[in-house]
């Protein structure tokens, strides 16, 4: 089965790709985090804290560390940017009761992750608040630089916006073997990041739900391969 791995080139030749939106500079970095240099900031989406956690309460089983494995992540991010700041675009958490389920632990690593720098909690659907144990300031929206930074991408072909919530994924069918994998989707006036969380899935970009966004063509998608993250032609995508 073909992967998105590199083969002939060093394994940090792909590790990030440059993004613009609005004529603004940006990094989409491997792991699903987009860096801001101009604002020295972190931007993540859909999370989903306690995602495991939730799932037990109602009898499903899944595996209980996904929220452990998604901070780490995403310190590994902070680290590599050496950010000063993070915004995370909403369904940080699964739910509102994340806070009370949260391991002592896992807590730990958060404010770790926390201290010294700015740490803002955009609120989303599945979190429309944010338990103060949780730390960092939480807001509706961000607007820097005339940027929109929100959960959910506002509705028809505006511009000046990054957002979260779809979980966009891209589908490639290549020489008889199919890949799927999240991926960062813009048409550099908007942009929509993959999902940050663990447990978290994906929606095809080809799916109903973006046309609102972007149409038919015009939009660009970076796929998160196994060391990597990769720019994929539109007409290699597939629907699922």
């Amino acid at each position: 089965m073909f992967q998105l791995k590199p083969e002939r080139f060093g394994l940090d030749d792909f590790s990030r790709q440059p993004i613009e939106v609005c004529g603004l500079t940006f990094v989409a970095d491997r792991s699903g985090a987009l860096y801001w240099p101009a604002q020295r900031a972190l931007i993540v989406a859909d999370l989903h804290l306690e995602k495991g956690s939730s799932g037990a309460a109602r009898g499903r089983l899944l595996p209980p560390y996904d929220t452990r494995a998604t901070l780490i992540k995403l310190a590994e991010a902070v680290d590599r940017y050496q950010a000063d700041a993070v915004i995370a675009l909403g369904d940080s958490f699964h739910d509102s009761d994340a806070a009370s389920r949260i391991a002592p632990q896992d807590l730990d690593i958060l404010r770790i992750v926390q201290d010294e720098r700015e740490w803002i909690w955009v609120t989303g659907n599945h979190d429309p608040k944010i338990d103060a144990i949780l730390g960092g300031t939480s807001v509706s929206e961000v607007t820097l630089s005339g940027l929109d930074l929100r959960h959910i991408p506002a509705s028809g072909r505006i511009t000046h916006e990054i957002a979260g919530h779809f979980h966009p994924a891209a589908r490639l069918s290549m020489h008889g073997h199919s890949l799927r994998r999240p991926c960062f989707i813009a048409n550099g006036l908007r942009l929509v990041l993959p999902a940050f969380g663990a447990f978290t899935g994906g929606l095809n970009v080809l799916d109903e739900a973006f046309l609102p966004l972007f149409g038919n063509d015009g939009f660009a998608v970076w796929m998160l391969g196994d060391e990597g993250l990769y720019p994929v032609a539109t007409r290699q995508l597939r629907a699922d």
